[in-house]
Formats: C-alpha cells, structure tokens, sequence
C-alpha cells in the first residue's frame, strides 16, 4: 500500500512492466469517474467530441464520437435536448497486475436507462496519463457477478490468452464475429446472440432490399480486451466488434432514406447501395466451462457510404 501511494502521488517512479500493484486507488478511481462524467457531459451539450477526447478511447470514443459528430452537423448550437448524465452508487473493483495499461471497472448507477448499471472500463498506458474510458456497457443488476479478490480486496486481471476458460480472452472477439456469420454452440443464446441472428436474417429477405452483413474483430491497442477474474473461476470479459450491413436496392427500387443522423456519417450518393459501419462494445461472462453468455452490447454507428 505504501509503493502504491507513492507511485499515486507521483513521489516515485515504480516500474509497472514488473510490479505487481492495483491499478489505482479507490479515491483516484473515484475522481477519475467524476471527470469523466463533467466532460461526457460537456461534450454532449455542445455535441463537441473535443471536450472529452481525453477522457475516452476505444470503442467508447468511436461510438460517441460519431454520434457527436452527427449532432453536431444536425444541431450546430449544440444538443437541444441534452439532460446530464448522474452517476450513484458507484463500486469499483480494480485488479492488481503488473504491466500496462493499468485498468479498473466503474459500476454505477444513473439517471438514464432505467434500472440498469452502467459499466465503465477505465483504462491508462502510463502514470502521467488521464484515465480514459475504453468500454461503456449497461447491464441487468442480477447479472453483474461477484469478483474474486485477494484479502486486501483487489481482484484479479485475466490474461488474454488464459486456457482455463472457455473462449480465452483474446479470441472472443474473432469467436463471435464467426458465431455472427455462422452460428454454432459457443454462445448462450440471448438477445445478443440467437436473437441478434435471426433479426438479421428477416432483414436480409425484405423484398427489393438485400441486405449483407461483414463481421470483424477489434483486438489491438485501445480495442484490447480486458477481463476480470469471476469468483466461480470464469471471467467478465469486454471486447469490440465491428460491423458492417450493406442495403443494396433491386433494379427499379431505391434504399430506404436513413435519418438525419445516419446522413451525417455518410459519404457518396446514395442511389443503389448503402453501406453502413459500426463498432459494437460487449461485455460477456467467459465461464470456466460452457457457452458463454452476452450479458451487454453497445453499438454506434461510425460511417456510412452512398453507392
């Protein structure tokens, strides 16, 4: 506790590709939640991604920077119906590890969306750096599992290429890209997943409009997963995806006008085809044996393309 206090205050220089040491401490994970809410909040009322681009990364920052953009384009002035976020409750369970980025999860409640408790995924690739918000997802309170900690409370990361878990880490995001476009048993099936496969494929027989689907995984850099230990020796597991749906109209028919929004990300004419792509953020619960469950997902549109 000592090192970590030092190395927090900045009196000392520890190495963290060797030390193993929690994240940070509960204060300075608190405080990072807080800033991170006031530029959230900034940003959308002004619909500006300038003023939290240093509070977010990853999946998070492409998400939301494109919808800040859209409105942006929309509404110049800024967001006619923006009501701050307010984040309570909050509980954080931060793992100790050695290596960068140092990370940390935020469980919160809010003010919007009901009942449910938003995960955010803090994540930092130095000491002197902010801490940015990776992954946003928002989970059912009775799915939230219990972490399994040491006696001090700090919980445990899991590696990326762990084998005593079902689908380890670093593969999750090329495993359900796969399950998207072929199916199989990997998965539970849940909103998220059978659910998702059978939506698409209504969509994609509409008469005059087929519709294609391209799924890919977002491994590297920012778009890392990252896991933490569950108390039934699984994992929590948050990975990005990224997805594109391309509308191609039949010969005398035309692709459905998208919203405003959509209009804004979008390049080219639209006059045959529109493809659309996405970034989706996941959180799944990786058990040490069996399908793995799709708890929450979060996708944004990032560009579109009129052909």
């Amino acid at each position: 506790m000592t090192a970590l206090s030092l190395t927090a205050s900045g009196c000392v220089v520890v190495h963290g590709e060797r030390e193993v040491l929690p994240a940070t401490t509960r204060a300075e994970a608190a405080e990072a939640l807080k800033e991170f809410t006031a530029a959230y909040n900034a940003a959308d009322k002004a619909y500006d991604p300038s003023l939290d681009a240093d509070r977010t990364t990853g999946a998070l920052a492409d998400i939301d920077g494109a919808r800040l953009k859209a409105g942006k384009v929309n509404n110049p002035d800024g967001n006619p119906g923006h009501a701050p976020l307010e984040l309570s409750d909050a509980k954080f369970t931060i793992p100790a590890k050695a290596g960068w980025p140092r990370w940390f999860l935020a469980d919160a409640a809010a003010n919007k969306g009901g009942d449910v408790r938003w995960l955010l995924v803090f994540t930092r690739d130095a000491l002197d750096d902010p801490w940015e918000v990776a992954y946003l997802t928002l989970v059912s309170p009775d799915d939230i599992p219990e972490f399994k900690t040491d006696q001090d409370g700090w919980a445990e990361a899991v590696p990326a290429n762990s084998t005593d878990v079902a689908v380890a880490p670093g593969e999750l995001s090329q495993k359900y890209a796969t399950y998207l476009k072929d199916g199989g048993d990997g998965f539970a099936d849940g909103p998220h997943t059978s659910v998702w496969r059978d939506t698409r494929k209504q969509k994609s027989v509409r008469p005059g409009l087929a519709t294609q689907y391209i799924d890919e995984p977002l491994v590297n850099g920012d778009y890392a997963p990252l896991a933490l230990r569950t108390a039934d020796g699984g994992a929590l597991v948050f990975f990005t995806t990224r997805h594109f749906e391309k509308q191609t109209a039949a010969a005398g028919a035309t692709v459905p006008t998208p919203n405003e929004d959509v209009l804004a990300l979008t390049s080219g004419e639209i006059r045959q085809s529109l493809t659309l792509e996405f970034v989706s953020n996941e959180v799944a619960l990786d058990p040490a044996d069996g399908p793995v469950e799709v708890l929450g997902r979060i996708q944004g549109l990032t560009s579109a393309k009129g052909e």
